[in-house]
Order: C-alpha cells, then structure tokens, then sequence
C-alpha cells in the first residue's frame, strides 16, 4: 500500500488512542480542554500553574435509588449566580464589569445534574432582568441578561426531563406585579408547586413521586416576605434554613445562618440550604474550596443545622476543584438522606435504610512527574507516565505504528 494510502489509517489510529485515553481518565488525571476526561468528568483549570486535571461534573442522580421520599430527603447540587458566566457579554452589548460565578450556561448546568438555581432579579429596561447591582441598581455594565431567557431554558429542560425538578431562589429586587408577567410568559406555570401545598412549620414535605406524578416540578422562592400573599411566591425563609455566604461562611467549625434565615437549627422550616463560596469570587481558588473543605462543612453544617444535611449545596464554579468537588459532596449528603450511607453511590439497591456496599478504592494514580521548564501545563510527559504500565506501552506501541505510516 503507498505511503499516501496509510495515512488516513495512522490518523484514525491516534484519533482512537486519543479517545481511550481520555474514556480511561480518572479524577486527577491530567488533561487538556481536547482530549477531555472520562464520563461524567471535566477538565478543569485546577492543576499546577493552571494545567488541566480531570474532576467531576456530574453527581449521581438521587432518582436511580427511587423516589418514594419526601422531597426534604434529598440533596441536590445549587448554583450560585447561575447567570453569572464569565466571559458573557451583556445583552445589552455593553462589556461585564460584574463579578461573575459560573462558567457555562444554565442548560449546561442541569443536563450536568444541578437542580437548585440562584438568580438575582431587577426591573430594568422595562423588564425583569439578571443582574448585579451597585447600589441597589442595575446598569448595563452589570446586567446580563433578560430573566425570560433563563426562564425558558429551565422550561425546555423541564418539558424534555419529565422526572426533573428544579429550584429556583430570587433575590428578588423587582416590584409587585414584575415576577408574575415573566413566570406566565415563559411558560413555567404548568410546573409550579403551590405555596399552598408547601409545610407549614417544618412538617414533612410530599413524596418526591408525587410532585412528579403532578408534574408539580418546579419549585421558586423568593426573598420578598409580601409576595407570598400578593403573588403566590414563597418567602423563601418560612420553609428553607440558609447558611452565612461569603467568606464569614468559611469558616472552619461554624455554619452561622445569613441575617435574614432564622437560625440553622430551627426546626420550623424543613429544608436547609448551605451555601459554601467566598465573598469575591475567585475561579482558581475555588479549586481547594470546592474540594476538601467543602466535605468537611457538610458535616459541620449538619452538626449545627438540628442533625439535618443540606437539602442544598450552593457553591462557585461547580465543576472546578481538586478532584469529586462539589458532585462529590452531594452524592454524600444524599447518601446520609436517602439511604445512611456515607455515599449515595453505595446504597445498596431495594434494602433497609443504612444497608451499604462500599466498593473497594481505585488503584491509586501514580504521582505527577516534576514539572520541568516554564510551560504552564508543567511537564508534557506528565500525562504519560500517571499511565499504568499496560497503557503506557499501548500508547507507545500505538504510537510508533501511527508515525510509522506518518512516516
């Protein structure tokens, strides 16, 4: 065969071996934004000097262990500023000063298994839009979009995701009658849950199957207390307990509530919402914050919240951090709610509560090598020898064929 003719052999040959590798890659494994990760992973800019390793993405799905619990029995991973995304330019066309907390689009967010959304919402431009403010304004340098916009991807993703369900929190800065226009117009009444159906005083929440089967699958609360009897939005503090934000939230041993949340341990309200993410947002700090410390906070947060884990887990860049993130610390919260177990992932399948299997660790991954140079993706071959020794030779044996036919 000719020379010409092998090589769109040896191109797929690599093009395969690049594929493998990536299936192959396992949280802390290094990579790049091409050769991606395995599934449910991301490459995230949280290695040495930026350099990408692999961490997850996705936590696991409470509804594979069932749905027959009450809805407080769950846990589910929440983002902060969910509109905040960097590098996204205002609708009005006017550059982002505003901080931002998140890095890909709120679609992204839930087909990725986030299912609790914070939006902050102003009357501007003769609409409801997500925005930051200064000085309780917004202003187009910090709006970044209509709030319709965001509305109506939940309201695809609802309609295309029959089980799903999704929470809402306003920080609501818009006047009496703003919310309602844009919640008809949007489409996403067909799937409120009535503030009439919500507990009073702490009282159990319906079956999780039964908000489905009801199609009740979208709940909204709000931070204005009127707007519960003026417009059927629930005041958010009458049925959820919230935890400090920022970084007085942070600290080490204590889980305060924020002002307007009655204290964590209230048994009043039956939902608890931790949030976990620094006053000044940072996209590489928050690898180490999403990482250890935030595990360390859920039990923290459930020793001070009355023995209760977070129902919500809110945090920055949800997908960035030293390895399971905050993926990881939801699966451990729905562990303890779902099933007593330390992870969800080891709930054993059709048994009693706290009847677990803890499957045997990984083989540990061998230690980056130094790096080497001034590139700051570290040492090239760094990738290459966290490799088990089988793959190594495979991907040198495949290697040499693929530049042999190159050749």
């Amino acid at each position: 065969m000719a020379a010409t003719g092998l090589r769109p052999l040896a191109v797929a040959l690599l093009l395969l071996l690049s594929v493998a590798a990536a299936a192959n890659a396992r949280v802390g494994d290094e990579c790049s934004a091409g050769a991606g990760c395995g599934s449910g992973l991301h490459c995230a800019a949280c290695g040495d000097g930026g350099a990408g390793v692999c961490a997850r993405a996705t936590p696991v799905d409470p509804l594979t262990h069932g749905t027959g619990l009450p809805f407080s029995n769950y846990s589910w991973l929440t983002t902060h500023n969910s509109f905040a995304l960097a590098g996204a330019p205002s609708a009005t066309g006017a550059a982002i000063i505003a901080p931002t907390n998140q890095e890909d689009s709120v679609t992204a967010q839930l087909k990725n298994g986030v299912r609790g959304l914070m939006l902050d919402t102003y009357d501007f431009n003769n609409d409801v839009w997500l925005c930051h403010s200064f000085g309780g304004k917004c202003y187009n340098i910090t709006a970044f979009q209509p709030a319709i916009n965001v509305f109506k991807e939940i309201q695809t993703f609802l309609e295309a995701n029959p089980s799903a369900v999704i929470t809402v929190f306003l920080e609501d800065y818009t006047v009496a009658g703003s919310l309602p226009k844009v919640f008809n117009a949007s489409g996403l009444m067909k799937y409120w849950f009535p503030v009439a159906k919500m507990p009073k005083s702490g009282g159990n929440w319906p079956l999780l199957k039964d908000m489905i089967s009801q199609n009740e699958r979208l709940l909204v609360f709000a931070s204005k207390k009127a707007k519960e009897a003026s417009e059927g939005i629930p005041f958010e503090w009458n049925y959820v307990v919230e935890s400090q934000y920022g970084n007085e939230g942070m600290v080490e041993g204590k889980c305060p509530n924020r002002a307007e949340s009655p204290a964590m341990d209230s048994k009043s309200q039956s939902l608890v919402l931790m949030n976990f993410f620094t006053t000044d947002p940072n996209p590489t700090g928050v690898c180490g914050n999403n990482s250890t410390p935030l595990v360390s906070m859920l039990k923290t947060c459930h020793d001070l919240s009355g023995n209760r884990w977070p129902n919500y887990i809110a945090v920055d860049y949800y997908m960035r951090s030293d390895g399971g993130g905050a993926p990881l610390a939801t699966d451990v919260a729905n562990g303890h709610l779902v099933c007593g177990c330390d992870n969800i992932a080891y709930c054993k399948a059709n048994s009693t509560f706290g009847t677990c299997v803890i499957p045997p660790p990984p083989p540990p991954s061998p230690p980056r090598a130094p790096k080497g140079g001034t590139s700051p993706g570290g040492d090239p071959s760094a990738a290459v020898a966290r490799l088990p020794a089988f793959r190594w030779s495979c991907f040198l044996g495949l290697t040499s064929l693929a530049l042999l036919f190159l050749s």
